[in-house]
């Protein structure tokens, strides 16, 4: 998001995908890490349950053991069928 936190929290707060929920109206599937150090798995279910009280259909799906880039040969399998399945 760029910046120091918490020196720069306004351009995180104005920058965070969270924040933007309000924008959107289009489907969401969310595919995350449940070790993700660059994107914590709260800021993805925040998001997630934001875009579901919007009424927005969403999906996440959180997959165990993997970090911001999936290294598991079952769960990137099953992130590209997800990915096929929700733009299919």
């Amino acid at each position: 998001l760029g910046g120091v936190w918490p020196q720069d929290k306004e351009r995180y707060d104005e920058r965070a995908p969270v924040n933007a929920v309000e924008q959107l109206d289009c489907p969401i599937l969310l595919l995350q890490g449940d070790e993700d150090k660059v994107v914590p798995p709260n800021q993805s279910e925040q998001f997630y349950l934001a875009a579901k009280a919007k009424g927005i259909p969403t999906c996440l799906k959180m997959y165990k053991g993997e970090q911001h880039g999936f290294r598991k040969a079952e769960n990137i399998e099953d992130s590209l069928n997800s990915e096929l399945y929700f733009f299919g």
